[in-house]
């Protein structure tokens, strides 16, 4: 869903930084609502936060995790630590690295600029949004069948 939205450009004509990218695309290919001036936030967190520290599209992945799975707040449970520590480790698991600099001159080119690193992003994103997903419409379906039960 995101990887494929990456894989196609997404953000390249808007000229978005990565973590503009990831936020917008993840706020179209789940559906979270969120509006223009929302997606503003993701603007300051691009470069590795401007200093190559830690990487736009990761920060941007877990500003993504909040809006799909905190209620109302990071405190009424251990899951977004969780989620966040798995998309974390997956992603450094997976491109060697969470810093932008060393990012950069390992996956950045000329041509293709950090377009390698943001569709790796959106897909270590994409399978933790839909495995979550799933797991909730699978809970939903079991609440459902045991309401059910108990009316008959």
């Amino acid at each position: 869903m995101l990887g494929k939205m990456m894989q196609q450009g997404f953000g390249i004509k808007e000229d978005l930084n990565c973590a503009e990218t990831i936020l917008s695309g993840a706020n179209q290919a789940y559906c979270m609502g969120l509006d223009a001036q929302d997606l503003k936030l993701a603007a300051g967190f691009g470069g590795g936060m401007a200093i190559e520290g830690v990487c736009g599209t990761l920060t941007a992945a877990i500003m993504a995790l909040g809006p799909l799975f905190v209620r109302e707040r990071a405190h009424e449970s251990t899951r977004i630590k969780e989620l966040t520590a798995e998309l974390i480790k997956a992603f450094e698991d997976e491109l060697g690295a969470i810093d932008c600099a060393p990012l950069k001159a390992r996956y950045r080119t000329e041509e293709r600029k950090c377009r390698d690193i943001i569709e790796k992003a959106a897909e270590i994103l994409d399978r933790i949004v839909q495995r979550e997903l799933q797991k909730e419409r699978a809970q939903v379906k079991a609440q459902t069948g045991r309401e059910k039960l108990e009316r008959d």
